[in-house]
């Protein structure tokens, strides 16, 4: 199994032999509200008469707390040493510059 994917290049490091390039996944994430996870999860579970009593009060409940943003994916990082003529050949790609990474299941 192999999938190519997109990384972003957030950190070079170069020591003058060797360079490190530190990569996050470039995934865009959307915040999720996490008054609405809780709405959602509640109504989730009840039926229809309970839902209809419970879920304006608890909307009223949630109305009043302060909404927090959570991201609903946890992105991918790698740090990847190489030779800096390897570095060099690549086109000495820079921070926020995109390259693509092929992993492969061994």
């Amino acid at each position: 199994m192999s999938a190519t994917n997109e990384f972003r290049i957030t950190q070079i490091v170069d020591n003058g032999q060797v360079v490190q390039l530190t990569l996050i996944e470039n995934v865009s994430t959307e915040p999720i509200s996490q008054k609405q996870m809780i709405i959602e999860n509640v109504s989730k579970k009840l039926d229809s008469e309970t839902k209809e009593q419970v879920m304006p009060l608890l909307e009223a409940i949630m109305s009043a707390q302060p909404t927090v943003n959570i991201k609903s994916y946890q992105q991918t990082q790698i740090t990847i040493a190489m030779p800096k003529s390897r570095y060099e050949g690549m086109g000495r790609p820079q921070v926020g510059n995109m390259i693509e990474v092929n992993l492969k299941k061994i």
